[in-house]
């Protein structure tokens, strides 16, 4: 293949819109415009913060590996991004807020109104979950029969308890870091990202993004709620959908245990259910979003295969 034409393949397409009434930064790898004449499309529903820009070497892998032939998209969370200068967080406030758009029950309902508007009706759908993303995926699958294919990676459901009225107490640093020049909040990050051997650059200025002090308290917000409303296993929409999963659980993963792995192997001895041998961080997208992706990429060209 061309080099040039591989570049161009290379660079994704961004796209801010409104959807349930907030704010969405869309990440597309390929066909830019979906249409009944595409069959597969790729999206992934990402962990909290739900920055797309944070998958964007892991997107670029996969759609490489798949040889081009596949839509790779990422929908951000709701209000999870810096809105252009031409656009607000919300389109409209009090509908937003009468739907908690930014909660974790309004985020679910989000991503099946992306569906409803962007993918048409007989795509097989490829959902790829990271984190709470997983959670998400499972709930819009009961809520929504048809979706026809998932898998879920990396790294298993967020089960531990972390901030949920303490967050307030993050809103003024966070407030005073968003008023710093961006040169010096990226500077920042990367002494903060330091320590990490191979950390990909590319989260640097998704990061930057989220310190703009809108996105980090919605992330927060929506992270209390996580602690709050996902406190046990959808078991049955597991065993409904079973064969249509993927589990890959991390096994040193502290926002979910490998006991959990364990249990769930247990639960459902039919099911398809991995742990992780590579020692990828629960935030892989930090330094193995290209081992990530082409880990992916074979489970994916098997299940097409078959």
């Amino acid at each position: 293949m061309d080099r040039v034409e591989t570049e161009q393949r290379d660079e994704p397409q961004t796209d801010f819109i409104y959807c349930h009434r907030a704010v969405t930064e869309v990440l597309k790898f390929g066909s830019c415009q979906f249409n009944s004449g595409h069959k597969v499309l790729f999206l992934i529903i990402p962990g909290n913060p739900g920055v797309v820009g944070f998958y964007k070497t892991f997107m670029r892998t996969l759609h490489r590996k798949l040889g081009y032939h596949h839509p790779v998209w990422a929908v951000s969370h709701a209000g999870h991004c810096v809105p252009p200068d031409s656009m607000d967080m919300v389109e409209d406030a009090s509908s937003a807020a009468e739907n908690d758009v930014f909660g974790l029950d309004g985020q679910i309902e989000h991503k099946l109104a992306f569906l409803r508007r962007n993918v048409p009706r007989g795509t097989r759908l490829v959902l790829l979950g990271h984190s709470i993303g997983c959670y998400i995926i499972l709930d819009m699958m009961k809520r929504n029969p048809e979706l026809n294919r998932m898998a879920q990676t990396p790294q298993g459901k967020l089960m531990t308890p972390v901030l949920c009225g303490l967050r307030y107490v993050a809103y003024l640093p966070i407030f005073l870091l968003s008023l710093l020049p961006e040169a010096l909040k990226a500077g920042l990050i990367r002494l903060a990202l330091g320590g990490i051997f191979s950390l990909d650059h590319t989260v640097v200025q998704p990061t930057v993004g989220l310190l703009s002090g809108d996105c980090a308290a919605n992330a927060m917000y929506m992270g209390g709620q996580e602690m709050k409303k996902v406190l046990e296993r959808d078991d049955l929409t597991i065993k409904k959908n079973l064969e249509k999963l993927i589990f890959y659980y991390g096994a040193t993963d502290h926002w979910c245990p490998v006991q959990y792995y364990h249990d769930i192997k247990q639960d459902f001895p039919h099911g398809d259910f991995r742990l992780c041998e590579n020692g990828f961080r629960h935030a892989f997208v930090l330094d193995a979003g290209r081992e990530v992706a082409q880990m992916v990429s074979e489970w994916i060209s098997v299940d097409f295969r078959t």
